[in-house]
């Protein structure tokens, strides 16, 4: 068989992405016609110009992710404290709302488009040597361009947080929060008592599977590795669930939906969009934060801040921040000409990830019939599913491409007699063959010779990848400045697989995949491995078979994006901790992170769920750092009717101001 050049390929994706770009294009325009569900006019965020912003605030919430709307719509509960929420990005779109297009908004307008530094230990079939890391620039942050895959974590996790030294973050005491957050909508769980129903978030299943889904159950069941409780949610993670997401009506619901939008009318909330935070404005003398610089529209806006400012610019534009205002590493901050306001080494440190691979790419056949088993491309952008989106409200647009069922499974490098499995499993109705390149390969930034190597022959064609995903990473990364201009993106070394323990645990993954593909039920449908036998990977060039595995991965490393820990909180004993248990920074006033990076360790499974809870969790403790104020304004409380604060929530001596 004639290798395919990588001209003909790039010459082929070049005509091609016009397709996508129009099938794009023209769902935007149909929405706007016929889903007024989707448009939600009257309930869309209404940005505040930079000139009409305040000169003073409460407090200043820096970014609308997953935590930062959550923070913004809490204080503002407080209906005499004046919040103001800055955006980098734009409002969601159309398109984020629906659950299979989710792929197509990395490399958006409403990414970051951030690349890791080149490495030649992973990422060696992506361009460069460098993996992109999609991070949500919009309204909703990653919440808004995520899977939407709806996943609390281990509670060994929370508790290990606790044994660091921060009391008060065990998962008994996050339990609470996750309930808060949730409106379990799937009938079968939601009168579990660890499930809520009143929450901003809503939980449902995914309104669209392929008929490969009970093939990929039936070969689980034969490997007697079904989670007995349904969920990976409940009272035990280890096992294979159908997911649930964070949908609504089988649309996403990103924190952007479930928290501003509900909150956006209310006159003490202030948000404004498209505006880039270039700095923290803090008291050199007393090192309190009193406000920010930020630009919009080509000009530059200075707010001040009565309280607090709130950080919640994710992982790795918190800690760029941190540095951008002078807090962090000497070292960086001095190579740059940046004043050194508070040394605190631990900032842009600790970064962890969830590392996985794409290596397990299997084509099926049908037994019965010619229809797809499957995602089939042609079929998931005809005109036919589009009308049954618009009109009937089903179809392949309502289905998760990246995880028809979910897994967490232990290695022989975890004790099994242990729930806190060492791996994830996304099994994904789709690969990389699906859509012929337009949109996976671009996501991941793949090269078109090693595309090609790999799947120009059987483009198209139906199949499935087992997506092994490391729960907890021994390797650690770490953040640079590339300069003082804060529009130039923080460096990205995420050290994938120097500790290799990381890289012999992932491989084991991918021996499951061949394990699942020989059961009874996969064989039926004739699950083969996609071939490697003209790639760098080819099984004949290795005499061991871990190093074909190890091969693989190294080559077809992904993120599955969830950075975290670049500012983590610990005890005052913990040199590297960068905010204390209350989410405040070490050395200055009234400052606070609250995202992922203040994670001390990822928790097992997707992250985006424990960040809301963090951040629920972070506004009842603003809150109770102001009790006497809140005691003088009770009657105005009463009023406003937007308040609602569970003080047994805390420990008594969590409550005292002075602790706070």
């Amino acid at each position: 068989m004639n290798s395919v050049s990588e001209y003909e390929v790039r010459t082929r994706l070049l005509y091609t992405s016009r397709v996508g770009t129009v099938l794009l294009l023209l769902i935007d325009a149909t929405v706007w016609l016929q889903r007024p569900d989707i448009v939600d006019f009257h309930n869309r965020i209404q940005s505040v110009p930079g000139p009409f912003i305040q000169d003073i605030y409460d407090f200043v919430v820096i970014g609308a992710g997953s935590a930062g709307a959550v923070m913004a719509a809490r204080l503002s509960e407080i209906c005499h404290w004046d919040v103001l929420l800055l955006e980098a990005g734009q409002d969601e779109t159309y398109l984020t709302d629906i659950p299979f297009l989710y792929p197509t908004l990395q490399t958006s307008r409403v990414d970051w488009k951030f690349h890791t530094e080149p490495s030649q230990e992973f990422c060696l079939a992506m361009k460069n040597g460098q993996c992109r890391w999609p991070r949500g620039k919009v309204l909703g942050g990653s919440s808004t361009i995520n899977a939407m895959l709806y996943v609390r974590g281990n509670r060994r996790d929370f508790d290990a947080w606790r044994d660091l030294g921060n009391d008060g973050w065990s998962y008994a005491d996050l339990l609470p929060y996750f309930i808060k957050l949730e409106n379990m909508r799937d009938g079968a769980f939601r009168d579990r008592p660890y499930h809520g129903r009143n929450g901003p978030i809503s939980v449902e299943r995914y309104r669209y599977q392929t008929p490969l889904r009970a093939y990929l159950w039936a070969g689980l069941e034969e490997l007697g590795l079904i989670n007995p409780y349904g969920e990976v949610n409940g009272p035990r993670q280890t096992g294979f669930a159908e997911p649930h997401g964070s949908l609504r009506d089988g649309l996403r619901c990103s924190t952007a939906k479930g928290y501003l939008r509900p909150a956006g009318a209310r006159k003490n909330l202030h948000i404004s969009m498209n505006t880039f935070v270039e700095k923290i404005l803090i008291d050199p003398q007393d090192k309190r934060a009193y406000g920010v610089q930020f630009e919009q529209g080509g000009k530059r806006y200075y707010v001040m801040v009565s309280k607090e400012v709130i950080l919640s610019a994710g992982a790795l534009n918190s800690p760029h921040l941190l540095m951008l205002s002078g807090v962090g590493p000497r070292e960086q901050l001095e190579r740059h000409d940046i004043p050194v306001l508070q040394e605190l080494p631990g900032v842009g440190h600790n970064l962890q990830d969830h590392v996985a691979t794409g290596a397990g790419a299997y084509t099926v056949q049908n037994p019965d019939g010619d229809f797809p088993l499957a995602f089939d491309f042609r079929q998931a952008v005809d005109v036919e599913t589009l009308r049954r989106f618009l009109l009937n409200g089903e179809g392949p647009l309502y289905g998760m491409p990246l995880c028809s069922i979910m897994g967490f499974w232990n290695t022989k490098y975890q004790d099994p007699r242990v729930d806190w499995p060492d791996i994830e499993f996304f099994l994904a109705a789709l690969s990389d063959m699906t859509d012929g390149g337009r949109f996976g390969k671009r996501a991941t930034d793949m090269t078109d010779q090693y595309y090609a190597d790999l799947y120009e022959d059987h483009l198209y064609a139906n199949s499935y990848t087992v997506i092994p995903m490391l729960s907890r990473p021994h390797s650690r990364g770490w953040l640079e400045l590339a300069s003082r201009n804060p529009r130039d993106h923080i460096r990205i070394f995420p050290n994938y697989f120097s500790d290799r323990r990381d890289l012999m645990a992932l491989i084991e993954g991918l021996k499951f995949a061949e394990t699942l593909a020989n059961t009874a039920a996969m064989r039926r449908i004739n699950a083969t491995l996609v071939d490697y036998s003209r790639s760098p990977c080819r099984r004949s060039n290795f005499t061991a078979e871990d190093d074909f595995y190890i091969c693989l991965v190294r080559h077809y490393t992904q993120t599955i994006y969830h950075p975290c820990s670049t500012a983590k909180m610990g005890p005052d004993s913990d040199p590297m901790a960068v905010v204390d248990r209350h989410l405040r920074v070490r050395g200055i006033g009234g400052l606070r992170v609250v995202d992922a990076s203040i994670f001390p360790l990822i928790t097992t499974g997707n992250t985006n769920v424990p960040t809301i809870a963090v951040a629920e969790k972070a506004a009842d403790i603003v809150k109770v750092a102001y009790l006497d104020d809140l005691r003088r304004h009770a009657n105005d409380l009463r009023q406003c009717g937007t308040f609602q604060f569970d003080y047994s929530a805390f420990k008594p001596s969590t409550v005292r101001k002075q602790n706070i």
